[in-house]
């Protein structure tokens, strides 16, 4: 049975989730803003834990493993997410995940000019700002943040039971 601490916790972070895939989506697609492949890579810690915590929720169950896992995802998260950040300030360089769409598409010389032609989003440009900071800025605060709650619940689960 969860708590009811822990079933807050887990539906604050399972509505956070939901909103922050909402608003990336309304950014990408409303205002036009295209993401680069780091900020695709970001959203996976949200939707692994709408996924995982609403089964938590549905099925009464599983709790303990489930907040490690969803911390792991969200510390995973927060690792890029500060990759993406040191990126956009210049302290780390672009790597190869960042033109990873064009690498398996060249098979010839006439499609490497037409990759080339193509406007490609680099990792480093910030294309939308939210009182002066990057997304990425704010999906490192956030995800350090969730994964240490999450795991926090995971080992304090027999103490707050």
């Amino acid at each position: 049975m969860i708590s009811i601490k822990h079933r807050f916790l887990l539906i604050g972070v399972l509505i956070f989730s939901i909103l922050a895939l909402l608003i990336a989506y309304f950014i990408e697609h409303a205002l036009g803003h295209i993401p680069c492949n780091l900020c695709l890579i970001e959203r996976i810690p949200f939707l692994a834990s709408i996924i995982l915590v609403s089964l938590v929720l549905i099925l009464n169950k599983y709790e303990k493993v489930v907040s490690f896992t969803v911390g792991l995802f969200f510390l995973f998260g927060a690792i890029i997410s500060f990759y993406h950040f040191g990126i956009e300030q210049g302290f780390f360089n672009e790597s190869i995940v960042c033109d990873l769409a064009n690498i398996n598409k060249v098979t010839s010389a006439q499609e490497l000019l037409k990759e080339l032609e193509k406007k490609t989003i680099s990792c480093k440009d910030v294309t939308f700002r939210v009182f002066g900071f990057s997304l990425a800025t704010f999906n490192t605060i956030t995800s350090l943040s969730i994964s240490v709650m999450m795991l926090r619940i995971g080992v304090n689960y027999e103490k707050n039971k």
